[in-house]
């Protein structure tokens, strides 16, 4: 049976005591906790949270006994069961993270669908999120966009995957740590093209910064090393843009496809459609490599 659970918690066949709030914590700045996120922490009888540190520097702007519960990403599939049953039980259960909005790139979202599963009441209480923070500070367009959390670690995963997004249209926002965003943005470069984008770090902090500029630009200005929490910020392709290829890539797929017989024609229009890139660029990028 469907149970609907709505903005109050009413719902037709739930616990009537027990309550999980999904409270958004401050990204940097702690002044950023709203007046209804600090009540909801005073009120809960447990606090699921990454760090028992973080969130006690958190406390100290509210009066709560709440018992604290560590909830992260190495226990959250064993420990999601218990704290249903404690909301179950008519316990108060409050879920944060470190910062920002449990779920968007943070643990989250196994404990909401397991309280949904079982009928339990459910409240938001939105506040910080960096990706709409730097979205928003960046200048590019915010009507359409598309979050897509950390690029995966190594590099030929992640050339894999912003050769998935060479064709959104939407500003794509992406989380990126400091030591690799120089490599991730020469990649964006050779994959994406020459597009506007900003690199925002330390939202909400003392040195907050938003660095705007071409991908090329911005890639000059981070080759020294950036410090803190970045996100990064980048246009989605053109009406009249096409996507670019990756000249190693290509090369690579071109050779393989020749060693195994088919015809340098073949091999280039075969690797154009994987890529989706048009066979003009892979043409010229075979010529240069010599094939």
């Amino acid at each position: 049976m469907p149970v609907w659970v709505g903005p109050a918690g009413s719902s037709i066949r739930r616990s009537m005591a027990g309550l999980l709030s999904v409270v958004a914590t401050p990204i940097g700045n702690l002044d950023d906790l709203s007046p209804r996120a600090a009540r909801a922490l005073e009120r809960a009888d447990v606090i699921a949270c990454e760090d028992t540190r973080v969130t006690r520097k958190l406390l100290t702007r509210v009066q709560t006994r709440a018992k604290l519960v560590p909830y992260h990403a190495t226990n959250e599939r064993s420990r999601t069961p218990e704290l249903v049953r404690r909301v179950s039980a008519g316990e108060r259960v409050a879920l944060v993270t470190d910062a920002g909005t449990p779920g968007i790139s943070d643990p989250g979202h196994r404990l909401v669908e397991a309280c949904a599963d079982a009928g339990l009441r459910i409240e938001i209480i939105p506040g910080p999120s960096a990706p709409i923070a730097a979205l928003v500070l960046s200048g590019l367009p915010s009507a359409r966009f598309v979050f897509e959390g950390f690029l995966p670690r190594t590099a030929t995963a992640r050339r894999r995957r912003l050769r998935d997004l060479a064709r959104e249209p939407r500003t794509l926002v992406l989380f990126e740590s400091p030591h690799r965003l120089a490599d991730s943005i020469e990649d964006m470069l050779a994959i994406l093209g020459d597009r506007r984008a900003a690199v925002v770090r330390e939202l909400t902090k003392i040195h907050e910064e938003a660095r705007r500029g071409k991908l090329s630009e911005l890639l000059e200005s981070v080759r020294d090393g950036v410090r803190g929490e970045v996100t990064l910020v980048v246009e989605g392709v053109g009406d009249e843009e096409e996507p670019h290829a990756e000249s190693a890539d290509v090369l690579e797929r071109l050779r393989a496809l020749i060693a195994g017989g088919a015809t340098k024609k073949d091999a280039i229009a075969s690797v154009a459609s994987d890529l989706g890139v048009s066979k003009k660029d892979v043409y010229r990028i075979a010529i240069e490599g010599k094939l």
